[in-house]
Protein backbone atom coordinates (compact mmCIF):
# COMPACT_ATOMS: atom_id res chain seq x y z
CA UNK A 1 0.00 0.00 0.00
CA UNK A 2 1.35 3.44 -0.91
CA UNK A 3 2.35 5.64 2.01
CA UNK A 4 -0.15 8.34 1.03
CA UNK A 5 -2.97 5.79 0.83
CA UNK A 6 -1.99 4.43 4.24
CA UNK A 7 -2.06 7.93 5.75
CA UNK A 8 -5.44 8.68 4.18
CA UNK A 9 -6.90 5.42 5.47
CA UNK A 10 -5.58 6.06 8.98
CA UNK A 11 -6.96 9.61 8.99
CA UNK A 12 -10.37 8.28 7.95
CA UNK A 13 -10.22 5.58 10.63
CA UNK A 14 -9.32 8.13 13.28
CA UNK A 15 -12.28 10.30 12.29
CA UNK A 16 -14.64 7.32 12.41
CA UNK A 17 -13.26 6.29 15.79
CA UNK A 18 -14.05 9.74 17.14
CA UNK A 19 -17.51 9.50 15.63
CA UNK A 20 -17.96 6.29 17.62
CA UNK A 21 -16.62 7.97 20.73
CA UNK A 22 -19.06 10.82 20.23
CA UNK A 23 -21.96 8.44 19.77
CA UNK A 24 -21.21 6.94 23.16
CA UNK A 25 -21.50 10.35 24.76
CA UNK A 26 -24.89 11.51 23.62
CA UNK A 27 -27.38 12.53 26.29
CA UNK A 28 -28.92 9.39 27.79
CA UNK A 29 -31.83 7.97 25.83
CA UNK A 30 -34.45 5.74 27.43
CA UNK A 31 -32.87 2.31 27.87
CA UNK A 32 -34.65 -0.48 26.08
CA UNK A 33 -34.27 -2.88 28.97
CA UNK A 34 -34.08 -6.59 28.31
CA UNK A 35 -34.10 -7.57 31.97
CA UNK A 36 -30.90 -9.64 32.13
CA UNK A 37 -29.19 -7.22 34.49
CA UNK A 38 -31.74 -7.86 37.24
CA UNK A 39 -30.88 -11.57 37.21
CA UNK A 40 -27.78 -13.50 38.33
CA UNK A 41 -25.37 -14.34 35.54
CA UNK A 42 -26.25 -17.59 33.78
CA UNK A 43 -23.82 -20.49 33.74
CA UNK A 44 -21.47 -20.13 30.79
CA UNK A 45 -22.79 -23.24 29.02
CA UNK A 46 -26.35 -21.91 29.21
CA UNK A 47 -25.30 -18.46 28.01
CA UNK A 48 -23.28 -19.87 25.10
CA UNK A 49 -26.23 -21.99 23.98
CA UNK A 50 -28.63 -19.05 24.20
CA UNK A 51 -26.66 -16.82 21.81
CA UNK A 52 -25.81 -19.39 19.13
CA UNK A 53 -27.48 -19.02 15.73
CA UNK A 54 -25.40 -21.37 13.56
CA UNK A 55 -23.32 -18.63 11.89
CA UNK A 56 -19.69 -19.70 12.23
CA UNK A 57 -17.98 -16.34 11.77
CA UNK A 58 -20.44 -14.09 13.58
CA UNK A 59 -19.59 -12.96 17.11
CA UNK A 60 -22.68 -13.48 19.24
CA UNK A 61 -21.73 -13.10 22.90
CA UNK A 62 -19.13 -12.10 25.47
CA UNK A 63 -18.86 -13.65 28.93
CA UNK A 64 -16.68 -12.72 31.90
CA UNK A 65 -17.28 -14.89 34.98
CA UNK A 66 -18.96 -12.98 37.81
CA UNK A 67 -18.98 -9.74 35.77
CA UNK A 68 -21.00 -9.84 32.56
CA UNK A 69 -22.84 -12.03 30.07
CA UNK A 70 -23.80 -9.92 27.05
CA UNK A 71 -25.24 -10.87 23.67
CA UNK A 72 -23.43 -8.96 20.91
CA UNK A 73 -25.19 -6.95 18.21
CA UNK A 74 -23.57 -6.20 14.87
CA UNK A 75 -23.36 -2.66 13.49
CA UNK A 76 -25.53 -2.03 10.43
CA UNK A 77 -23.50 -1.85 7.23
CA UNK A 78 -22.18 1.68 6.72
CA UNK A 79 -23.00 2.88 10.25
CA UNK A 80 -19.72 2.83 12.19
CA UNK A 81 -21.23 5.00 14.92
CA UNK A 82 -24.05 2.61 15.83
CA UNK A 83 -24.09 1.52 19.48
CA UNK A 84 -26.91 -0.65 20.78
CA UNK A 85 -29.62 1.22 22.72
CA UNK A 86 -30.46 -1.97 24.63
CA UNK A 87 -29.42 -2.58 28.20
CA UNK A 88 -27.86 -6.03 28.46
CA UNK A 89 -26.22 -5.93 25.02
CA UNK A 90 -22.83 -4.92 23.55
CA UNK A 91 -22.03 -3.91 19.97
CA UNK A 92 -19.14 -5.16 17.83
CA UNK A 93 -17.16 -2.32 16.23
CA UNK A 94 -17.09 -3.38 12.59
CA UNK A 95 -14.00 -1.34 11.67
CA UNK A 96 -11.82 -3.01 14.33
CA UNK A 97 -12.41 -6.35 12.62
CA UNK A 98 -10.64 -4.98 9.54
CA UNK A 99 -7.48 -4.97 11.66
CA UNK A 100 -8.07 -8.42 13.12
CA UNK A 101 -9.09 -7.05 16.51
CA UNK A 102 -12.41 -7.19 18.37
CA UNK A 103 -13.94 -3.90 19.45
CA UNK A 104 -16.87 -4.11 21.87
CA UNK A 105 -18.86 -0.91 22.44
CA UNK A 106 -21.53 0.03 24.97
CA UNK A 107 -22.95 3.20 26.49
CA UNK A 108 -21.74 3.72 30.04
CA UNK A 109 -25.31 4.24 31.28
CA UNK A 110 -26.27 0.87 29.77
CA UNK A 111 -24.11 -2.27 29.43
CA UNK A 112 -20.90 -0.23 29.44
CA UNK A 113 -21.21 0.17 33.18
CA UNK A 114 -19.97 -3.42 33.47
CA UNK A 115 -16.77 -2.59 31.56
CA UNK A 116 -15.52 -0.54 34.51
CA UNK A 117 -15.76 -3.69 36.66
CA UNK A 118 -13.21 -5.54 34.52
CA UNK A 119 -9.80 -6.14 36.07
CA UNK A 120 -6.40 -7.30 34.87
CA UNK A 121 -6.17 -11.09 34.97
CA UNK A 122 -9.86 -11.80 34.39
CA UNK A 123 -10.82 -14.31 31.71
CA UNK A 124 -12.98 -13.18 28.78
CA UNK A 125 -14.84 -15.65 26.56
CA UNK A 126 -16.17 -14.82 23.11
CA UNK A 127 -18.92 -17.02 21.70
CA UNK A 128 -19.56 -17.37 17.96
CA UNK A 129 -22.77 -18.37 16.23
CA UNK A 130 -21.66 -21.97 15.74
CA UNK A 131 -20.70 -22.38 19.41
CA UNK A 132 -16.97 -21.82 18.93
CA UNK A 133 -15.36 -20.12 21.94
CA UNK A 134 -12.27 -17.91 22.05
CA UNK A 135 -10.68 -17.22 25.43
CA UNK A 136 -8.80 -14.04 26.33
CA UNK A 137 -7.27 -12.50 29.46
CA UNK A 138 -7.51 -8.84 30.48
CA UNK A 139 -4.03 -7.30 30.47
CA UNK A 140 -4.55 -3.55 30.40
CA UNK A 141 -6.94 -0.83 31.57
CA UNK A 142 -6.61 2.46 29.66
CA UNK A 143 -8.31 5.60 30.94
CA UNK A 144 -8.22 8.97 29.20
CA UNK A 145 -9.65 12.43 29.73
CA UNK A 146 -11.04 14.05 26.59
CA UNK A 147 -9.51 17.52 26.49
CA UNK A 148 -12.43 18.73 24.36
CA UNK A 149 -15.17 16.31 25.39
CA UNK A 150 -17.77 17.20 22.75
CA UNK A 151 -15.37 17.68 19.84
CA UNK A 152 -14.71 15.03 17.20
CA UNK A 153 -11.12 16.29 17.10
CA UNK A 154 -10.35 16.14 20.80
CA UNK A 155 -6.99 14.92 22.06
CA UNK A 156 -6.91 12.49 24.98
CA UNK A 157 -4.78 12.71 28.11
CA UNK A 158 -3.96 9.54 30.01
CA UNK A 159 -5.11 9.41 33.63
CA UNK A 160 -2.37 6.94 34.50
CA UNK A 161 0.80 8.29 32.88
CA UNK A 162 2.26 11.34 31.18
CA UNK A 163 0.76 10.78 27.73
CA UNK A 164 -1.49 12.78 25.43
CA UNK A 165 -2.75 11.21 22.19
CA UNK A 166 -4.27 12.66 19.04
CA UNK A 167 -7.31 11.03 17.46
CA UNK A 168 -5.18 9.04 15.04
CA UNK A 169 -2.79 7.94 17.77
CA UNK A 170 -5.73 6.83 19.90
CA UNK A 171 -7.09 4.68 17.09
CA UNK A 172 -3.72 3.01 16.58
CA UNK A 173 -3.19 2.55 20.31
CA UNK A 174 -6.50 0.80 20.84
CA UNK A 175 -7.36 -1.01 17.62
CA UNK A 176 -4.18 -1.70 15.64
CA UNK A 177 -1.79 -4.56 16.45
CA UNK A 178 -1.93 -8.26 17.22
CA UNK A 179 -5.35 -9.81 17.78
CA UNK A 180 -6.99 -8.60 20.98
CA UNK A 181 -10.28 -7.39 22.44
CA UNK A 182 -10.86 -3.71 23.20
CA UNK A 183 -13.88 -2.95 25.38
CA UNK A 184 -14.81 0.72 24.92
CA UNK A 185 -17.13 2.99 26.86
CA UNK A 186 -17.10 6.44 28.48
CA UNK A 187 -15.98 7.77 31.82
CA UNK A 188 -18.44 10.11 33.53
CA UNK A 189 -16.93 12.72 35.85
CA UNK A 190 -17.84 16.13 37.20
CA UNK A 191 -21.40 15.61 35.99
CA UNK A 192 -20.22 15.24 32.40
CA UNK A 193 -21.00 12.03 30.50
CA UNK A 194 -18.41 12.96 27.87
CA UNK A 195 -15.56 13.64 30.30
CA UNK A 196 -13.37 10.65 29.43
CA UNK A 197 -12.91 7.29 27.74
CA UNK A 198 -12.28 3.81 29.09
CA UNK A 199 -10.66 1.00 27.11
CA UNK A 200 -10.08 -2.49 28.52
CA UNK A 201 -7.65 -4.65 26.54
CA UNK A 202 -7.61 -8.46 26.59
CA UNK A 203 -5.21 -10.71 24.67
CA UNK A 204 -5.64 -14.38 23.66
CA UNK A 205 -5.17 -16.68 26.62
CA UNK A 206 -2.66 -18.76 24.65
CA UNK A 207 -0.39 -15.70 24.58
CA UNK A 208 -0.94 -14.64 28.16
CA UNK A 209 1.66 -16.91 29.78
CA UNK A 210 4.41 -15.42 27.65
CA UNK A 211 3.07 -11.91 28.24
CA UNK A 212 3.04 -12.46 32.00
CA UNK A 213 6.55 -13.90 31.96
CA UNK A 214 7.85 -10.89 30.00
CA UNK A 215 6.22 -8.50 32.46
CA UNK A 216 7.90 -10.24 35.40
CA UNK A 217 11.29 -10.04 33.70
CA UNK A 218 10.82 -6.32 33.03
CA UNK A 219 9.71 -5.47 36.58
Amino acid sequence: MALETFKTKNTLNASLLLLVLASLLLDPIPALARGEDELPLPAFADFAKSVQNGEANVLRGVYVPNVLALPIAQQPQGNAAYVSPYDGEATQFRMAAQYGTVGLLAHNYLSGRHFSQLEVGQEVRLVYGDGRVETFVVTEILRYQALQPTSLYSSFRSLDKDETLTAEQMFKRVYVGDRHIAFQTCIEAEGNLSWGRLFVIAIPKSEHTGFDRLNRVNQ
